[in-house]
């Protein structure tokens, strides 16, 4: 698969991914006034954007057509 990620897409999805990861391990330990339910969610999130943001790949964008990546073609990293 193609990267379809750009660098400044890569650069949020960490930073929206450490903060997702964040939230749900403080709701687990209970310092976040958080439904219980909001840990395992934000916990995929944090995962989905993480692993999007390294990879470079995002398995949605190629669904629907969409390349955040410079137009030489060779991506970021």
């Amino acid at each position: 698969m193609d990267q379809n990620v750009g660098a400044m897409d890569k650069r949020v999805r960490t930073v929206v991914g450490a903060v997702a990861g964040a939230a749900s391990i403080a709701t687990l330990a209970g310092a976040a006034p958080l439904p219980a339910l909001a840990a395992p969610v934000l916990g995929v999130v944090a995962l989905a954007m993480l692993a999007t943001a390294a990879t470079g790949t995002c398995g949605l964008y190629a669904l629907i057509g969409v390349n955040t990546c410079p137009a030489d073609g060779r991506g970021s990293r």
